[in-house]
């Protein structure tokens, strides 16, 4: 298990190149809705972090964090990506 520290250090998203410390940031100082606020963190409409961010920005708007929750979520991103990515070379 990854300390606190490190998890905030992850990459929430690819495509903002934001970490976990940063959405946090950006989501406890704004008053938009989910979706827009993901665009703050994300700079796009992909669905790929979608998981990891609501529960996150959930998370902000109640004040309580579970890390291990997000390193395991964003686990499951990177999971996943790996298996598409696997099956794509293996033509299977």
């Amino acid at each position: 298990m990854a300390t606190k520290e490190e998890i905030l250090a992850l990459e929430i998203c690819e495509c903002g190149n934001k970490n976990v410390a940063d959405a946090i940031k950006i989501f406890q100082e704004t008053s938009l809705p989910y979706k827009k606020a993901k665009k703050l963190v994300t700079g796009c409409d992909k669905s790929c972090c979608r998981a990891a961010l609501l529960r996150l920005f959930d998370m902000s708007y109640f004040g309580t964090f579970d890390y291990e929750e997000i390193e395991r979520l964003i686990q499951l991103r990177h999971d996943k990506l790996g298996e598409i990515l696997e099956r794509m070379k293996t033509g299977r």
